[in-house]
């Protein structure tokens, strides 16, 4: 790579990482699977640097994420028969008494969606992509992701407000 081009990688890095790092933490919901996300993220769009950085890199690298994730999600999901069953899953939720982060709070509540709304949700609402602009990241039709969004906002809302008025 030339050492323009690279110069121009490092300041993509710079200014990508923290928002790129966010997003995969909203994703996935645990910080160091997230910080690895980014990781694999970066180095994917710096072997493709040529071909991306006069387009929009933010973009590829944003869907590259989505993706990278994805795999993650598809990677771990293995059926497993036990006799007894399982806890609900929102029941790491904070309850009306607790003192929590609200990083964590909505990090928790994002945790109890879907995968795919809780992309949608991240999507749009905290990256602040199109509809159309997350249908392409996500290779869905732009229904899916109304459908999705709205799905997942309303759980969330149900989720943020059980019990006691919470701070989110």
């Amino acid at each position: 790579m030339k050492k323009a081009h690279e110069e121009e990688f490092v300041d993509f890095v710079h200014g990508a990482s923290p928002r790129l790092l966010t997003s995969a933490w909203m994703l996935c919901g645990d910080p160091h699977v997230a910080e690895e996300l980014v990781q694999e993220t970066l180095a994917r769009v710096y072997v493709n640097w040529r071909r991306t950085r006069g387009d929009n890199p933010t973009a590829y690298a944003r869907r590259v994420l989505v993706n990278l994730n994805t795999d993650r999600w598809r990677k771990g999901r293995r059926e497993v028969l036990t006799s007894e069953v399982p806890e609900h899953r929102t029941s790491h939720l904070p309850g009306p008494g607790d003192r929590v982060d609200l990083g964590l709070d909505l990090i928790r509540a994002l945790d109890t969606l879907a995968r795919r709304e809780r992309e949608c949700v991240v999507l749009r609402h905290y990256l602040d992509v199109s509809e159309k602009d997350a249908a392409a990241t996500l290779g869905v039709s732009v229904g899916t992701v109304k459908s999705s969004t709205s799905r997942g906002l309303a759980a969330l809302r149900a989720v943020l407000n059980e019990g006691e008025p919470t701070h989110v």
